[in-house]
Order: C-alpha cells, then structure tokens, then sequence
C-alpha cells in the first residue's frame, strides 16, 4: 500500500533506511573511548574531527528517526491504533530528550575546547543530575521502543525476530556525554534489522519520480541553503 499521509513514501521510507544507519555510524566512531563523561570530554580534546564527526552522525540518526517512527506508528495504528498511539508518542518523546542531550553535549565540547578538558569535566559534573523539563522523558525513551514494539508484533507489521530486534533499542544508553558499549551497539543494529527493510519496502511501493534526480538535487540545494543561512545565524 502506497504511503499518502505525511511524511509520506519518500521521506519517511528514507528516514527508515537511513536513521539508523547514521546512529550506528556516531556509535561505532566513538567506540574504544571510555563510557564516562570525563573521558568523552578529553578524546575530543585529543581528537576533535573524530568526537565531532560522532556525535554529530548520532545527533542526526537521532532527528531523522522522527518521521521514520511516525510512518512505523501509523502502520500499527491501522489494526492496533492504542499501541501506536502510545508507543509513537513515548519513541517521538524520548527523541526531543536526546536532542536535548545533545545539545548539552555540544556545549560541553565547547568548553572543552576554549578552556580545557578539566574545566568542561568540572562543569559538567557541576551541572550533572540537574533538574529540567526533559527529565520527565527518561522513562519514554526507553519504554516508548519496547511499546512501539509490541505493537508492530500484534499488528503483524514485524514478526518476532524483528519486533524484537525494535524492542533492544531500549537498551541504548541515555544522558549527557554517554559513550559507546557492547549494548549500543546491540541497540543500533537492532534498531537497524528493525527499520532498514521496512524502510525498503515503503519505498518500492509506488512508482519512482519522474525527474528523480532534479528532486534529489533540489532536496540536497535546500539543506546546503538551510545549513548555510543557520552558520551565518
């Protein structure tokens, strides 16, 4: 069945693909530095192209999730509308807390660079544990994968290895600063079996553009243009 509804067969089949193949991306690059805040900080002190190029492919992965979740929940959502709902909303939550992370983790980069690893670490650990709005978001972005999960399972839009595979996504690590460990790893390539064919197929279901390349060089000209005018602020 061809997609109509927004995001549509285009951008959402190729969020579906390309997600998390960027989140894997950001987590193997940053793989073999220690898990914690400090060390974060002084291997992009040590290696600033490499942390930047990182976490900047898992920030990206994680934005491009987005409209990738909302055509998955809308799948769901034609036989088993209460767990799209819910899972959608918890995943879709749980994304803007990441984005939030990773804006504080730019900032610390920052500091890191204009005063030096120790001082980021100690303002970090300063700020570390504080409240703000999307604490409330924790548990969703956990909780919202294995939900979203057990909703393309009763809906028959995953079988059980790939329902599965959606569901380890609650494994990847949340917070500030957060390296790479086995279980990222895991989480991403789960995520990866998960998405990347559904992602395929939504894309084969209709036919191809009539001038794909001047759609594809259009898109690529609007997002050198948007990232252009956002450098120059």
């Amino acid at each position: 069945m061809t997609e109509t509804r927004f995001p549509g067969r285009w951008l959402g089949g190729t969020a579906l693909v390309l997600a998390p193949l960027l989140l894997l991306t950001g987590v193997l690059l940053r793989a073999g530095t220690p898990f914690f805040f400090p060390d974060q900080l002084r291997a992009y002190a040590e290696r600033p192209g490499l942390m930047t190029a990182a976490y900047s492919c898992f920030l990206a992965g994680v934005v491009l999730l987005w409209p990738a979740v909302l055509l998955l929940a809308q799948r769901v959502g034609r036989s088993r509308p209460g767990w799209a709902l819910w899972g959608g909303a918890m995943v879709l939550f749980g994304l803007f807390a990441r984005a939030f992370h990773a804006g504080a983790d730019h900032l610390a980069f920052q500091l890191a660079a204009d005063r030096g690893p120790e001082a980021a670490t100690q303002a970090v650990a300063d700020a570390y544990g504080a409240w703000h709005l999307m604490s409330a978001c924790s548990v969703a972005i956990m909780a919202g994968w294995i939900v979203l999960a057990v909703g393309a399972l009763r809906s028959g839009t995953f079988g059980w290895f790939r329902a599965a595979a959606l569901a380890a996504t609650a494994l990847l690590p949340l917070g500030v600063l957060k390296g790479t460990t086995p279980l990222s790893i895991a989480a991403v390539l789960g995520l990866a079996i998960a998405l990347a064919p559904l992602g395929v197929q939504v894309l084969r279901e209709g036919p191809v553009p009539r001038r794909p390349a001047v759609s594809i060089a259009g898109m690529v000209l609007l997002v050198a243009a948007m990232a252009l005018v956002g450098t120059l602020g």
